[in-house]
């Protein structure tokens, strides 16, 4: 018999193969917005990451037909009251199209700040929706600071400027088994597992 599935409600590879490691251990297939063929939207017009990943789970659930995890996450950066926040994605608006224009864009904002004062955290909100309506959500976080200058090849976003401490590099130079055990994904996770592995041993979702 088939898993279950389940829709991670994102077109962004570099999350997928992140979710893909994540849940491992638990017996679903995971599908993406790609595989589905959906190319409708749903506006984030929530103003907190929590709003956001409820609305994204459950305007793709209701797309879908099938219980999807969505999450929003972002940057919270201590000296520049907590933004990009829920605008990490999207900071700088149009003049900002990749991530390393947004990066360039967040260093220059940044570039009188001492070290010291460079405080940031990376912060997730996942939520799990079925068509029938909303079944749970969870939070996950990791700390560290930001850097002068972008370092490292792996991850995405603003990882290569995303330094920790514990590790002393970027969060784009650890490997991605290292970057799955510390990160807000992971983190938001870990506190996910175990709702969906209840969700498959209740047979909560079809498996075809």
């Amino acid at each position: 018999m088939p898993n279950p599935k389940i829709l991670i409600a994102t077109h962004n590879q570099g999350k997928i193969r992140e979710y893909r490691h994540l849940l491992q251990d638990v017996p679903l297939e995971l599908v993406s917005l790609d595989d589905l063929g959906i190319t409708e939207e749903v506006a984030e017009t929530g103003v907190t990451f929590e709003e956001n990943a409820w609305l994204k789970a459950g305007g793709y659930a209701q797309l879908s037909g099938m219980l999807t995890l969505s999450d929003d996450s972002g940057l919270e950066v201590d000296a520049l009251g907590g933004e990009p926040g829920i605008h990490s994605a999207r900071y700088g608006g149009d003049t900002c199209a990749t991530d390393g224009e947004r990066i360039q864009l967040l260093l220059r904002n940044l570039a009188d700040v001492p070290r010291e004062k460079r405080t940031a955290r990376f912060r997730c909100v996942i939520a799990i929706c079925s068509p029938e309506g909303r079944v749970a959500s969870v939070v996950g976080s990791v700390a560290g600071m930001i850097q002068y200058e972008p370092e490292g090849n792996e991850g995405f976003g603003y990882d290569p400027v995303f330094y920790l401490p514990s590790y002393g590099q970027t969060m784009s130079q650890i490997p991605l088994a290292a970057k799955n055990r510390i990160s807000h994904r992971s983190d938001a996770t870990d506190r996910a597992l175990a709702i969906l592995k209840r969700l498959v041993e209740a047979g909560s979702f079809p498996s075809d």
